[in-house]
């Protein structure tokens, strides 16, 4: 994911700090990217030398001067051409199934306790992701169609996990009445 997009996204809905913006990326699901903290500063300093958002410094009394930043006019066309453009396909990087083209070096018992503990790790990210869900502090309704957006993205997200709940406990199915005829 380009971390410009998605900068330039969370302003659309409101001006914000390049703090703020930092923890909306680093509590979402799915606005995921493998840069580092300062990659936001460093996007946020891009997107202003192209005026597709603007600064400006807010002072206070008791705490240091914050930095808000505002998305421009040119801001929104490059996020709207962006949006209709080809979107790409999800891509399936998953450590796991690498572990599994190799486990079969694994005795039962190993494989199982592997199986068992990635069929808990799945569990687990179900029930975060669906509190995750109610709780999100960032999740813009400015429309009906917007929350319903937002929505059906954390369904996605969940849906994932659990089809994968699914497939796991059917390996385990599937290994198991296998396991008699290694």
């Amino acid at each position: 994911m380009s971390i410009n997009y998605a900068i330039l996204g969370i302003l659309s809905y409101k001006s914000y700090t390049g703090y703020d913006i930092k923890k909306i990326i680093q509590d979402s699901t799915f606005m995921y990217w493998s840069g580092n903290n300062n990659q936001i500063y460093k996007s946020l300093i891009e997107l202003l030398d192209e005026d597709l958002v603007t600064s400006e410094i807010q002072h206070q009394e008791s705490s240091p001067s914050k930095k808000i930043y505002t998305i421009t006019d040119k801001g929104l066309i490059k996020l709207k051409n962006w949006i209709l453009s080809e979107p790409s396909l999800p891509e399936f990087k998953n450590m796991f199934l690498v572990q599994m083209a190799w486990s079969d070096s694994l005795s039962s018992e190993e494989l199982n306790e592997l199986l068992a503990k990635y069929e808990n790790d799945i569990k687990t990210q179900i029930i975060m992701q669906k509190e995750k869900r109610v709780r999100d502090a960032f999740k813009p309704n400015r429309t009906t169609r917007e929350f319903r957006l937002w929505d059906l993205i954390y369904d996605n997200i969940i849906s994932s996990y659990e089809n994968e709940l699914i497939w796991i406990q059917k390996v385990k199915r599937m290994l198991i009445s296998t396991e008699g005829g290694e």
